[in-house]
């Protein structure tokens, strides 16, 4: 199959969930021997990416158009390919998104669309955002051929608001554990003496809750908060605003240095109150790190049993507590049974597989 990729930033990942996902997904693609078009924001180096093709379009850097403007602009491209050019079919990404789907599909080009969490909930949203949202749920549930949630939680959510059955594919995640310490030593951190944050700086992802906890907590550890956000820089102004020298705050840090935080933390926080699965959450299960985690339906769902969950930040500063007074056996419990969770459902060669059936299966149709 020729396949396009679109509605994220593009590939190589370097900003969220999204362009991790595209990131995994087409190059597992390619190496199945299909054709893959990934559409990008940023121009890269070379047309392509690990034998992934790139197809940058401009965009608008814009809080509220950037994403809207570049999908449409990709829309528009892949449905005036013709000839070896011309997808058999396409994957969006967003919700936001939906109504865009509507091109390809009207030139005959089957469409699935993975819609993500419930993005209008986070607080970075005006009235008027929020209203194309909640109209982009709907459009999500009949607009493309099929549409994809990678959270039982947002499958229910749509069941239950729209009386639409979606089609469950859950996300993966990069388990690798790497040897080596090198942003570790960039950034003054020893190997499993720091808790580690790693999200978008927006409110919703509460990094200045995990801040203001971790700094009434009485220990020789660090806290690594580790994430940017491109419209937020009111907001990361207060997260960065500490007198805390054991708070380290580099901005985001992706590839190899994002895998050796993961590989060498005491303890990961994932504090996100709003979305599906986070690739962030399941990749620390996945390295065997202690997993203390905001009590949500969707992150419950991903972590159970596996973490420590909390409610507020009066329960996140007693989980950190509880991390630190545990013994190394009783961390190793929940470690494990996180690797092993991971192991049974979030498996990237078997996320690939089921959409590589959905999408040949729509490129039949």
């Amino acid at each position: 199959m020729r396949i396009a990729i679109l509605g994220t930033r593009g590939i190589p990942a370097n900003y969220g969930g999204f362009e991790t996902f595209a990131e995994e997904l087409s190059t597992r693609l390619v190496a199945r021997g299909h054709q893959v078009v990934v559409y990008c924001r940023e121009q890269h180096a070379a047309p392509k990416y690990r034998q992934v093709e790139l197809q940058w379009l401009p965009t608008i850097r814009h809080k509220y158009l950037d994403t809207l403007y570049h999908t449409a602009v990709s829309a528009l491209h892949l449905a005036s390919r013709r000839g070896t050019d011309r997808a058999d079919v396409a994957l969006f990404c967003n919700a936001a998104n939906a109504l865009f789907t509507l091109l390809p599909r009207i030139t005959g080009i089957p469409v699935a669309l993975n819609v993500d969490g419930i993005e209008r909930k986070r607080k970075k949203w005006n009235k008027a955002a929020k209203a194309w949202y909640r109209m982009s749920e709907y459009l999500s549930t009949f607009l493309p051929n099929t549409f994809v949630t990678d959270a039982e939680a947002i499958r229910t959510y749509y069941r239950e608001v729209y009386s639409k059955e979606s089609l469950f594919i859950p996300y993966g995640a990069d388990t690798a554990l790497e040897p080596t310490q090198g942003v570790l030593r960039e950034l003054g951190l020893e190997p499993k003496r720091y808790f580690l944050y790693v999200s978008r700086m927006e409110p919703e992802n509460r990094p200045l809750e995990v801040r203001f906890a971790f700094e009434d907590v009485q220990t020789d550890m660090k806290l690594a908060l580790i994430g940017d956000a491109p419209y937020a820089h009111d907001y990361i102004r207060k997260v960065r605003n500490t007198q805390d020298p054991r708070v380290v705050m580099p901005g985001g840090v992706y590839g190899l240095g994002y895998r050796e935080l993961g590989s060498w933390c005491f303890a990961y926080v994932h504090a996100t109150e709003v979305g599906g699965t986070h690739p962030a959450l399941i990749e620390a299960m996945g390295r065997g790190c202690l997993v203390i985690y905001l009590d949500t339906v969707e992150n419950r769902e991903v972590c159970g049993e596996a973490g420590l969950p909390y409610d507020d930040i009066e329960g996140l500063k007693s989980r950190m507590r509880q991390a630190v007074a545990m013994t190394e056996a009783e961390r190793d419990v929940y470690r494990d049974r996180a690797v092993q969770r991971v192991k049974e459902r979030y498996d990237w060669d078997a996320v690939t597989t089921q959409y590589e059936s959905l999408l040949s299966g729509l490129a039949r149709r």
